[in-house]
């Protein structure tokens, strides 16, 4: 389980007291805060929006349909790429800041852009990052036309290179 102090105090030796119904935390035999114990499934966190800095605090008031209807403003593509990121970390409130980030490359890109920045990264993989995004954005892969994202066929890719099917592998078998 994990416990909130105030984040004055983080990096700095403290005492803790567990009894059964709370979690204490003491500074200097000073008691900081104090949690009701967690009993119900191990690593849920039991955080004081107090014990937060300032610039941390508006998080709180966010949450995944937020960013969802957000993204819905973009596109289906990008929603599932908000999705993903948010559902990439272990607690939702840690996908905040690169779930808004994505959304923010719709400022310096455009919509339209990042919509299909999004549609390629989902073509590669079925849980892309802000990176991912950010990169095909950044290297204008988002305006190469979408046939190009398909695989190739067993002819195109018999062109441009050696390909072993099926046929090669029982052929070596009769030697």
């Amino acid at each position: 389980m994990y416990y909130s102090i105030p984040y004055e105090y983080i990096k700095h030796p403290v005492d803790v007291r567990i009894t059964r119904q709370v979690v204490e935390v003491f500074f200097h035999n000073h008691r900081i805060c104090s949690h009701p114990r967690l009993y119900v499934r191990e690593g849920q966190y039991s955080t004081i929006t107090e014990h937060m800095p300032a610039d941390h605090q508006q998080y709180v008031q966010w949450n995944s349909e937020r960013f969802i209807s957000w993204a819905e403003k973009v596109g289906p593509h990008t929603v599932i790429a908000v999705r993903a990121i948010l559902a990439s970390h272990k607690v939702e409130q840690q996908g905040y800041r690169s779930g808004l980030a994505l959304l923010k490359l719709a400022d310096r890109y455009s919509i339209t852009r990042l919509e299909s920045a999004c549609a390629r990264a989902l073509s590669y993989t079925l849980s892309p990052s802000y990176k991912n995004i950010s990169t095909i954005l950044q290297l204008g892969q988002d305006k190469l036309g979408q046939s190009q994202t398909e695989t190739p066929t067993r002819e195109e890719s018999d062109r441009y290179g050696f390909t072993r099917g099926a046929d090669y592998y029982g052929e070596q078998s009769k030697c």
